[in-house]
């Protein structure tokens, strides 16, 4: 395997990433970056099976656009981390910001542990080929799928005694579904988003999911694989019609 490593310490976003690009497209199938702090855009559009390993927290928007690489963070992440990817996976061995998974199309984000607001805003899907996965260890802020497309959003809630506590789920929600581990309260939902049982089919869908996501972080998958989850979806494929177009 041909590694290429980068000394990010005190370097600007502009040339980092150009570094990432120029070993790209020297072939290099591992680039590793030591001493990240905050530097943006970080895999931005790259495409191919180039694997990413960043040392630190990398900034904002890590992974926009891209198309195949796998990118793993042993740090946390800032704001939007999978924003508009279309295809490869995001492993963030800690938490994320708000927006992450913003508009994500295709792919898979791994979050080991919490994430901030609107995690999964307008994530949205394109038959089965291009169905975006979200997958968060611990928690998640407000407004969790927010405006919902398609994909998939899953909190599994380690540590916690309940994996969501804050308002907003699925506020206007019109495709796509949020499995979260336990009892979510009706008070929790938004404004178009409904309870659905949670059956044994759907945990035959998703147990690959969880056995892959256990995979990354060292967890058991045993202790998740049952039907102690809620399902939630959209109500209609047009939540707010009556609100913006007076129907």
């Amino acid at each position: 395997m041909k590694t290429v490593k980068i000394d990010s310490r005190g370097m600007h976003y502009t040339p980092l990433n150009q570094k990432i690009r120029a070993a790209v497209a020297d072939g290099a199938e591992e680039i590793i970056l030591d001493n990240v702090l905050g530097q943006r855009f970080i895999g931005d559009g790259l495409r191919g099976n180039v694997r990413i390993i960043v040392n630190g927290v990398p900034g904002g928007d890590l992974g926009m656009f891209m198309s195949g690489p796998t990118c793993i963070v042993h740090g946390n992440a800032e704001h939007a981390p999978g924003n508009t990817m279309d295809k490869g996976m995001l492993v963030i061995h800690g938490s994320a910001g708000d927006a992450v998974a913003h508009s994500m199309r295709g792919g898979k984000v791994f979050i080991k542990n919490n994430i901030g607001y609107r995690g999964g805003i307008h994530m949205k899907q394109y038959e089965v080929e291009a169905r975006p996965i979200l997958v968060v260890g611990g928690t998640a802020h407000s407004f969790l799928g927010e405006y919902m497309a398609g994909g998939l959003v899953l909190v599994l809630g380690i540590g916690k005694d309940k994996a969501m506590t804050d308002r907003g789920i699925g506020s206007g929600i019109h495709g796509g579904e949020i499995i979260i581990r336990g009892e979510v309260d009706d008070f929790l939902l938004g404004g178009g988003a409904k309870k659905f049982k949670f059956t044994e089919s759907d945990l035959e869908r998703i147990a690959p999911i969880i056995k892959s996501f256990c995979e990354q972080f060292g967890y058991d998958a045993a202790e998740f694989l049952d039907t102690n989850y809620t399902k939630i979806g959209p109500v209609s494929s047009r939540p707010f019609a009556s609100k913006y177009v007076w129907e």
